[in-house]
């Protein structure tokens, strides 16, 4: 049987509906965007228990994504449980079926914020880093160009309006919802998750990084152990993708120990 190729976004089934989201994100997030999104969002004031947010995922499908259109949160599980498979730590399987609970932003987001169900240019999708040159590592590289920051020299260079060598924790990536996840959890107190599944949170959309070797010139000794554990988790976050159906309640039993003990038993704050 032949093996299934990930993250083809020439193939001939990928949708149109791909190639536009990509087409408005680069579009719209710019360096103004991202700072009144995260002003915008980062509000911390409604809250929200963990499992009734994963089961608002039961309404999402990842417009970005070209291999897989079930619900968002058949990807989770699919993550988690291939985690457990392969026996890894009680923590890095809790951070597969939450790494993209940022996406509930949908809940309260909007069309022109490209964060609901029908526009979701400011919520999926590769995301790269705002305020420096867009490279061509990026998805499409050719819509690079109708970013209005490529016209400003404050933001159109390699470096931009950062230091060389800054390090990845002090850049301003595109609006989504890795860094919103981030945000919320850095919030939440009782949260325990150590530094790893943080950085696994926060970076695993930032394909331009982790996997098309941009940005050298921003980096740090740090980001070295990032791309470590960013990769590390890759494997898990794309490669388990499949047609395969679970039910949220039949897993929870499992899961849900785990989550009491790093994030406790209280309300999460969105």
């Amino acid at each position: 049987m032949e093996e299934k190729t990930f993250r083809n976004y020439e193939a001939p089934d990928v949708s149109v509906a791909v190639k536009e989201h990509y087409l408005k994100m680069r579009k719209h997030q710019t360096f103004d965007y991202v700072r009144r999104m995260h002003k915008k969002y980062l509000t911390f004031d409604k809250p929200l228990p963990l499992w009734e947010a994963m089961g608002h995922l039961n309404s999402l499908i990842d417009v970005s994504d070209p291999d897989l259109d079930l619900p968002n949160v058949q990807h989770l599980i699919q993550s988690a449980e291939a985690i457990r498979a392969d026996g890894r730590p009680d923590w890095m399987q809790l951070t597969g079926l939450i790494h993209d609970l940022g996406k509930v932003m949908f809940l309260w987001g909007s069309d022109e914020d490209g964060t609901s169900q029908a526009e979701q240019w400011g919520m999926v999708g590769d995301v790269f880093v705002v305020g420096c040159a867009l490279p061509d590592s990026c998805v499409y590289p050719e819509f690079n160009k109708l970013n209005p920051d490529m016209a400003d020299a404050r933001y159109n260079t390699k470096t931009g309006i950062y230091k060389q060598a800054c390090g990845l924790d002090h850049l301003n990536l595109a609006w989504g919802h890795d860094e919103y996840l981030y945000q919320v959890l850095s919030n939440h107190k009782e949260n325990t998750l150590p530094e790893a599944a943080m950085v696994m949170i926060r970076y695993h959309s930032f394909y331009p990084w982790h996997t098309g070797g941009s940005y050298s010139e921003l980096l740090n000794g740090k980001d070295q152990q990032y791309i470590k554990w960013i990769r590390d988790f890759n494997k898990y976050d794309l490669y388990t993708k499949s047609q395969k159906i679970y039910d949220l309640e039949e897993v929870r039993d499992y899961y849900q120990p785990i989550a009491e003990k790093y994030l406790g038993n209280g309300a999460i704050y969105w």
